[in-house]
């Protein structure tokens, strides 16, 4: 071979390879999503700046299982004379992208390299780009080849947490333009109105690998124009008309797969054991799509009867309520509800999130093979509005109850996993001491793409950990300072990689956000640790300022812990409703 490959897991449900070579990346990405084409094991095949993340479905296999087929195509894929990857296009002329050079990092970034905006301007001009890959967002390109001393420009230390559609940014040694409205630590140069990505239409993303690009200087360009979402309409009898949405009501499944290689995320409920319980309640398919409830609930009016089941952290939700025609009606097992009548779920308080199931599903128009809203891409349906409705199928045989069995694990300790950033797994106890010696709060601007955390402020940390905590940026904020080593750059292009939920990223302004059901693609940002599987749904139900503490656990650990997750599950739901619904 010409060059040594890396192939280990990344936490419990992926496996990452390091090529080294964006090429050879390229190649084994086209030889696993050939090879793994008609299996339901793997979720998705993404591709980074010469490493590939591949995505397991916990229902079908284990990663472990994984590690030997992608390690034989790894080597494959790295020899000289390797096929050429089909994913590569050369395009005759480079795609010219009008760009109007105002962004607000312009002047700042400029400074920086010692240039004034105009000449920072004439060397974007004049590079000739090439997209080295697509991932983050839907039809997000990473762009190489720019001047070194732009490529050698780091993120900014703490991500905006909305860039807006159209901005066109430098930063990890890469430049690029968001499609669309999405967070991001790139220093924005620009602005364009170049449509990279269309839902409707394959390839969807209008750039991709291997095609050159070129910025061209215009002194104004048209405003992107937010995409306007009609009325949801249920063709049938079987709906639920929305009268009022609640705080931030939304579609939720069980996700997208093989989508994020064009930079969609997999979406899909927060909290997918509440997902899979309601819908047992109702007698549906596990994954099928109900209402994902943050903070306060919608009423309903139902145009059909019905059973509808309310759950939150998996019936151990007490606080809250629901009410059909404005009487208590109990939650954790399935509710008839009649046509006419009118279903409303109230507060749900510090749980966050709860689950409605409805018997049927919710038949809303799927994209991408699902229904999912996502707050990162904009697709589906978004928050519910009044006056939509919302189509029902069939109905099934609803269940009884739920009795989930109790779990030893705590829903304040988040057990992680160390991340592909720890150079050595011997090393790994003493690199994420500081993670692991002191506790974190959630930070009010968490939301479905991540979980912020910062550190308490009134938490005793380990003096002895390799990390020390120091305020620099104001309360509640803490700047994280790393033993000399301890962990690799994430600032130079090479390390941009296929991102999993879970994932915790460490920018480089000390704050911790770990990603959700919503997350980029691809990430650049260091990831020290990734929260187990097992683990996951505890974060849909973190509040603002909620304390939670970090355990670092093995592999072996998180599978077992995966397995007793399963088991309570499949036992959660007893019996059956005494009457069928419709």
């Amino acid at each position: 071979m010409s060059k040594t490959v890396s192939v280990r897991l990344f936490g419990d449900a992926a496996v990452l390879a390091e090529m080294g070579d964006l090429t050879a990346a390229h190649r084994l990405a086209g030889a696993l999503r050939a090879h793994f084409v008609d299996e339901q094991a793997v979720d998705d095949v993404v591709v980074g700046f010469g490493t590939v993340t591949v995505l397991v479905d916990l229902r079908f296999a284990d990663p472990d299982a994984l590690l030997q087929p992608v390690l034989a195509h790894a080597e494959k894929a790295a020899r000289p004379g390797a096929a050429t990857s089909p994913q590569r296009v050369e395009a005759a002329e480079p795609f010219a992208v009008p760009v109007c050079f105002d962004g607000a990092d312009l002047f700042e970034l400029a400074g920086r390299l010692h240039m004034d905006p105009a000449e920072l301007r004439a060397v974007l001009t004049d590079a000739e780009l090439q997209v080295a890959f697509v991932g983050f967002s839907p039809g997000f390109a990473y762009l190489v080849g720019l001047p070194s001393a732009l490529a050698q420009v780091g993120r900014r230390e703490r991500p905006r947490a909305i860039v807006p559609a159209g901005s066109v940014a430098v930063g990890g040694g890469f430049a690029g333009i968001y499609p669309r409205p999405s967070p991001g630590g790139w220093f924005l140069v620009g602005r364009t109105d170049a449509v990279l990505f269309d839902a409707r239409h394959p390839p969807y993303a209008r750039l991709e690998p291997g095609q050159r690009v070129r910025f061209v200087a215009v002194e104004e360009v048209g405003a992107s124009a937010a995409p306007v979402r009609r009325p949801l309409r249920a063709p049938g009898g079987r709906s639920l008309v929305v009268e009022e949405a609640g705080t931030c009501t939304l579609v939720e499944d069980g996700g997208r797969r093989r989508v994020a290689g064009v930079g969609i995320p997999g979406a899909g409920a927060a909290d997918v054991v509440d997902l899979r319980a309601a819908n047992r309640l109702v007698g549906n398919a596990e994954l099928e799509a109900a209402l994902e409830i943050t903070l306060r609930g919608p009423r309903l009016r139902a145009a059909a009867d019905m059973h509808v089941a309310v759950v939150a952290r998996a019936g151990r939700g007490t606080a809250l309520s629901m009410t059909v025609d404005g009487r208590e009606a109990p939650v954790g097992q399935p509710v008839p509800v009649g046509a006419g009548q009118l279903l409303e779920v109230g507060e749900v308080g510090d749980l966050v999130r709860a689950v409605l199931a409805v018997s049927g599903g919710l038949q809303v128009e799927p994209l991408f093979g699902s229904r999912s809203s996502d707050l990162l891409s904009g697709l589906g349906s978004g928050a519910l509005r009044r006056g939509d409705e919302l189509a029902v199928g069939p109905s099934g045989r609803p269940k009884g109850r739920l009795a989930m069995p109790s779990l030893s694990s705590d829903p304040a300790v988040v057990r992680v996993l160390a991340g592909p950033d720890q150079p050595r797994p011997s090393s790994a106890d003493r690199s994420l001491k500081w993670l692991t010696t002191g506790r974190w709060r959630t930070a009010p601007d968490s939301n479905r793409i991540g979980t912020r955390f910062v550190a308490d402020e009134d938490a005793a940390h380990d003096d002895s950990a390799s990390r020390d905590i120091e305020d620099h940026s104001g309360p509640g904020r803490r700047h994280a300072h790393l033993a000399p080593g301890e962990l690799p750059s994430r600032d130079a292009p090479g390390p941009s990689m296929g991102m999993v939920r879970g994932a915790v990223q460490l920018p480089p302004a000390g704050e911790l956000v770990v990603l959700g059901p919503d997350h980029p693609t691809v990430g650049g940002y260091r990831v020290p640790a990734v929260v187990i599987s097992a683990d996951l749904h505890h974060l849909a139900h973190l509040a603002p300022g909620a304390v939670v503490r970090f355990e670092l656990v093995d592999h072996g650990e998180a599978q077992r812990a995966r397995h007793r997750l399963e088991t309570a599950v499949s036992r959660a739901v007893l019996g059956w409703f005494p009457t069928r619904a419709g």
